[in-house]
């Protein structure tokens, strides 16, 4: 699954500061996931653009249906899982 390749990147990244500066840097790129990806797939991690974009729709359509009724408007980035990635990578 996406968010098992996901993790094992994270924490490749957090073990190698080469590595995690080249991924924070994809942020500059004309391309910023399709670079995120290629890193990833180099490292052997199975992520492509596609699936990066639905499982972050997946969590926010999620939280949304946990809501019972309440406050069903998405909050900007929830659905946006290679900036959370990004921001947890620079946060730690």
């Amino acid at each position: 699954m996406i968010e098992q390749e996901l993790n094992k990147l994270l924490r490749a990244a957090r073990q190698d500061d080469d590595l995690k500066k080249k991924l924070i840097e994809t942020k500059n790129s004309d391309n910023p996931v399709e670079d995120f990806c290629a890193i990833g797939q180099s490292l052997g991690c199975k992520i492509t653009a596609g699936e990066l974009f639905c499982v972050g729709m997946t969590a926010s359509d999620a939280k949304l249906r946990s809501v019972n009724g309440g406050g069903v408007n998405a909050i900007d980035g929830w659905d946006d899982a290679y900036e959370q990635f990004i921001m947890t990578l620079e946060w730690t």
